[in-house]
């Protein structure tokens, strides 16, 4: 039997399933990386250097604030509705960010990367939309699959810049803002795809191993938060994901500028950031295969090693590195966060508490993502006084609280073993 057939349901349904969730992250990814790439660039046009890492921090606070409602959403309707709502949204915010931008102002593509953002909500969503119902000694190979997806849009996205800025001058709006054109049509494919063709079993997520639709109502966000208090692992991964999140965020959002400072062109930035997204999620179905074999938390624990390496990388890359260096530090950024992601998103969805697990998942992913945004929001002043070195510095130290659990849940497990 194969990986993905080896799940609560099986069969035709469960593969078509799948298939929709990895065709709707493709146009996802599509959609997020051609904008994602010219955000910074986009803002400081419009603003000043010490407001170019705003941009982005408002695109990820349209995803935290869209977490919980798409998680309320799935619980109550299931992940079809959830995830086509939020795809819609996010069109409209693409189509803003066009207008606005070709007119100069700045609030409103503020406004647009806001409800832009919404559109990384939905794509975080479906590793869990994946996981629902599977088996538990295949579940993070599973999310990986769909995750995996995300690679060759993530990568096509950066490098359609230049298409789409020429896109966007013959049809008369601002150049930069010509990507997001692109973004719109991506967003718009995957909205369709899920509303037309992904059914879930009875539309609700179901406990891992069993048929959804049974069980008591959920708990809210907040409760679902207090709840890890007496759940160490589920603590653990709550906190790792906020801070991979946010240490890959500060780094990433600022090499585009770093580098355009030192004089690369656009063409360079694109490759490095295509780079860096192909590691966060070419591996994922190695790590997958590997977060079941050796169990999500000594998975996590490597993350946690890798994403330390990225940012002494990254530190020694502000030293005159050149594009290589600072290719190879995003590019090891990316894996470190591809398997902080995905061990703690796998220790998430196997929470065994019907009323807790999709309303842990999306205040987990609503914490990542208000991290990424204050993160974001700091990167700019931090480019502007501490340089690139002072960005990855900030980056190491997010990983402090992670890394503190880290030893915490490593001496528990080795008592336990004693």
């Amino acid at each position: 039997m194969t990986t993905t057939g080896r799940t609560a349901g099986g069969g035709t349904g469960e593969r078509r399933r799948i298939g929709v969730l990895v065709l709707g992250n493709l146009l996802g990814g599509v959609g997020v990386a051609s904008g994602i790439t010219m955000t910074t660039l986009l803002v400081e046009r419009l603003g000043a250097t010490e407001l170019a890492g705003l941009g982005q921090a408002v695109g990820v606070l349209g995803a935290a604030v869209a977490a919980v409602p798409l998680a309320r959403l799935a619980a109550r309707r299931g992940r079809r509705w959830s995830l086509g709502v939020g795809y819609a949204i996010a069109v409209l915010g693409a189509s803003l960010i066009v207008a606005a931008a070709t007119a100069g102002q700045l609030a409103l593509v503020m406004a647009g990367l806001c409800l832009f953002g919404v559109a990384q909500a939905c794509n975080l969503q479906t590793r869990y939309a994946a996981a629902d119902g599977v088996a538990p000694e295949v579940r993070a190979r599973t999310m990986a699959v769909v995750v995996w997806a995300t690679t060759v849009g993530s990568v096509a996205g950066p490098n359609l810049t230049a298409f789409g800025q020429a896109v966007g001058e013959s049809a008369g709006v601002l150049g930069l803002a010509g990507p997001y054109l692109l973004s719109g049509a991506a967003f718009a494919g995957a909205c369709a795809l899920v509303v037309a063709l992904y059914r879930g079993r009875q539309e609700k997520p179901g406990p891992p191993g069993k048929a959804a639709g049974a069980g008591p109502a959920a708990m809210g966000a907040l409760a679902a938060l207090r709840w890890t208090a007496g759940h160490p692992s589920a603590l653990f991964a709550v906190v790792l994901l906020a801070t991979a999140h946010a240490t890959m965020i500060m780094v990433m959002v600022m090499t585009p500028l770093h580098m355009q400072h030192h004089g690369m062109s656009l063409r360079i930035v694109g490759v490095v950031i295509s780079v860096h997204i192909a590691a966060m999620y070419g591996l994922s179905p190695v790590f997958g295969r590997l977060a079941d074999r050796w169990g999500p938390l000594r998975t996590a624990f490597l993350g946690i090693a890798v994403l330390w390496a990225a940012v002494t990388l990254g530190y020694a890359a502000a030293s005159g590195g050149g594009e290589a260096l600072t290719a190879a530090a995003l590019a090891v950024l990316g894996l470190g966060w591809s398997l902080s992601t995905l061990a703690a998103s796998t220790l998430l969805a196997a929470v065994d508490d019907d009323r807790v697990r999709v309303p842990l998942q999306g205040a987990a992913d609503a914490g990542m993502n208000y991290a990424g945004a204050a993160v974001a929001a700091l990167a700019g002043p931090v480019l502007a006084v501490g340089g690139f070195r002072g960005v990855n510095l900030a980056g190491a130290a997010l990983l402090l609280p992670a890394l503190g659990l880290a030893v915490l849940l490593a001496r528990r497990r080795a008592a336990v073993a004693t």
